[in-house]
């Protein structure tokens, strides 16, 4: 197998890898963007009532969650190449199946294998990039991956809505079909790097999930609380702006485009991010990040029409961007490098976790008391996790060479 061996670290760039890096994740994320609006639209159709096709949505993030863990084994034994290849002939297959005409829960399969093929896929391109990338550049490169993946998705629903326009809502799946078979062509061209030696292997594979947690409970618990936070509010973000748009009276059109000019910003600032993060340490976007973030939301039920609602969703965007590739920057700072896919499947399911508690948190203050108590109280969310970044985030990342960061108070 043809190897790559690690890049020098003084005249390493991203641009010399941008294709082989970020070439299947924004494909990875086309394919997403193109489907995901139509996930319910489709299972109306195939006879699901409204609850079970909001089910059948969330399925896409369940086979994520459950997947995580196996995927860092699987990771760990055949490496980062071809569970990539695999992820994108899995998401292959689970877009066939929903494009035949079969019953709805083979149609629900279909997206289950779509989230545990993402897990995957997303798992090995950042051991990938980690291992690949000088550690003095670890954070622009994570969070170019974060935003190419966002371009990707912010381009896919306008390509599916002009193919559904000529062609029907399946149009939709076979556009995704199309992105994720070259995600994997890219992928497959990718050589394996050097350090995936048989002792390397060999050593990776003795280390368990539950040995890993053990050795590492520590950072779970801290920093990885942390992480649930910050994915719990960003991830709340997604329904908010629909939500609150509705509420104050605003229609279809005037909601998808104050959702389509914050993703803009989100996606416009991932770059300046990863470089501030690797010259000034983690916590001096983090932090800002997150206050940030939950300001977007306190603000919110201080609007009542079009503009004042697109200037909080704007900051709302730009406080995401900021905080683009972070989650994967951390977890890459605090991995172990024997056993790193493992650590980082435990890693990612902390922040599927948060990914998943956030909305329901929303919906629950939201039903118990209001819409506005609710928005309000997941915007204290992003201030316990600007806290939390600020007394976990080690002050100095192991092996990354950026400089101390100030002591906390």
């Amino acid at each position: 197998m043809n190897r790559r061996p690690l890049p020098d670290a003084e005249s390493f760039r991203l641009r010399d890898i941008a294709v082989a890096a970020y070439g299947p994740s924004a494909l990875f994320g086309l394919a997403e963007g193109a489907m995901l609006p139509v996930i319910i639209l489709s299972a109306i159709e195939k006879g699901a009532s409204l609850s079970t096709a909001a089910f059948i949505a969330a399925l896409l993030g369940i086979g994520s969650i459950l997947t995580n863990i196996p995927a860092g084994a699987l990771t760990t034994r055949i490496g980062e190449r071809l569970s990539m290849v695999l992820a994108a002939a899995a998401s292959a297959c689970g877009l066939l199946l929903c494009i035949l005409p079969f019953g709805l829960w083979v149609y629900g399969a279909g997206v289950f294998v779509l989230g545990a093929a993402a897990a995957v896929f997303t798992l090995a391109r950042q051991t990938y990039l980690t291992d690949m990338v000088p550690p003095r550049m670890r954070a622009r490169a994570l969070s170019t991956l974060g935003g190419s993946m966002r371009i990707g998705v912010f381009i896919g629903p306008f390509l599916s809505a002009a193919a559904m326009h000529f062609f029907g809502v399946t149009s939709a799946y076979v556009i995704s079909l199309v992105a994720v078979i070259g995600a994997g062509l890219i992928a497959f061209t990718v050589p394996d790097l050097e350090t995936r030696t048989p002792a390397a292997v060999h050593a990776a594979k003795s280390i368990s999930t539950a040995r890993m947690f053990t050795t590492h409970w520590r950072t779970f618990l801290t920093l990885g609380i942390a992480v649930l936070l910050l994915s719990a509010i960003r991830q709340s973000r997604q329904i908010v702006i629909p939500l609150w748009a509705t509420h104050i009276g605003l229609d279809e059109s005037q909601a998808s485009i104050i959702y389509g000019i914050a993703g803009a910003i989100d996606a416009a600032v991932f770059y300046p991010a990863g470089k501030v993060m690797d010259r000034f340490g983690r916590r001096a976007v983090a932090v800002p990040c997150m206050v940030l973030m939950g300001m977007s939301f306190v603000l919110m039920p201080l609007t009542g029409g079009f503009v004042a609602l697109m200037l909080a969703a704007m900051l709302m965007g730009f406080a995401n961007g900021l905080g683009s590739g972070i989650i994967m920057t951390l977890g890459a700072d605090v991995s172990p490098a024997v056993g790193r896919p493992t650590f980082l499947g435990l890693w990612r399911e902390f922040a599927d976790a948060g990914a998943g508690l956030g909305p329901v948190l929303l919906s629950s203050l939201t039903a118990l008391a209001s819409l506005s108590v609710g928005v309000v109280a997941t915007g204290c969310i992003g201030f316990a996790a600007a806290l939390a970044m600020w007394a976990w985030i080690p002050r100095r990342p192991a092996d990354t060479g950026a400089p101390p960061e100030s002591p906390s108070p």
